[in-house]
């Protein structure tokens, strides 16, 4: 079985967002691999240790992604690629174009990636490459029954389960609660280190050329900015009643909403 996992390198959860002339601010930000991303790499080595295969993980971005592929190494992966090429960074639909490209080109029996990434969480990419690539896809998975050529997928459905079945090639996303994530052992750091990440340009991807045109992004962000500070919250006093009119009050003259 030829797994494919597509990974991003986001900012630490622990990090504070810092604006710089209207940027989001990169500067001695720590980067890690995106957490749901981390489900998806275990499920795709427990998958691979079971029923045989190859692991291949694949990210987009510059040169520094290349510390979250290693980290998929030493959870276990086999092979990791980084598409760098500058006509890649753009939106959804640009990364989407440039993943469906890669996934076809490693090839693969199922695609596997988190449900969401922890910085823009736009849950739009994997549900683009599917459509690319014309395969179906299952979102929010929480737990997987592999017979045969079919997966059974109980996916998270707002509170409730649903049973989704389908067969392979497929495409699904990774939900809290799907496994539990392993550490990267000192052996496999170590290995993780020695290998080969292959880089990819557009020109390995889309040989017969392709119009920047085509790979440019759909959508423009304007501004960007940080929510307004948060007030601080009032505690009413009195009796109920009272309670009653002063919060009626500040909903009209401070609030506007009523």
């Amino acid at each position: 079985m030829n797994i494919v996992v597509m990974v991003k390198q986001t900012f630490d959860t622990e990090q504070k967002i810092i604006l710089k002339d209207g940027q989001i601010s990169a500067e001695g930000v720590q980067f890690i691999l995106n957490p749901y991303d981390e489900y998806a790499v275990e499920e795709a080595i427990l998958w691979r240790d079971k029923l045989g295969g190859q692991v291949t993980v694949i990210s987009l971005g510059a040169d520094q992604v290349e510390e979250t592929l290693r980290k998929a190494l030493a959870m276990g992966a086999d092979e990791a690629i980084l598409l760098n090429d500058p006509v890649f960074f753009g939106d959804e639909y640009t990364v989407s174009r440039a993943l469906a490209a890669a996934c076809e080109k490693v090839g693969f029996d199922v695609i596997l990636a988190g449900n969401q990434t922890i910085d823009f969480a736009s849950g739009q990419v994997a549900i683009r490459v599917a459509e690319l690539l014309d395969i179906p896809h299952i979102a929010s998975v929480t737990k997987f029954v592999i017979d045969g050529q079919k997966i059974v997928c109980e996916r998270d459905a707002e509170g409730d389960v649903e049973s989704v079945e389908t067969r392979w090639p497929a495409l699904c996303t990774a939900q809290q609660g799907l496994n539990e994530p392993r550490y990267p052992s000192l052996i496999g750091i170590r290995k993780a280190g020695k290998k080969t990440i292959t880089h990819w340009m557009a020109v390995d991807l889309f040989p017969d050329g392709l119009a920047l045109s085509d790979l440019s992004a759909r959508v423009e962000i304007v501004e960007t900015f940080l929510p307004p500070d948060k007030p601080a919250g009032k505690r009413l006093t009195g009796e109920l009643s009272d309670q009653v009119k002063q919060l009626v009050r500040l909903l009209q003259d401070t609030d506007k909403v009523v």
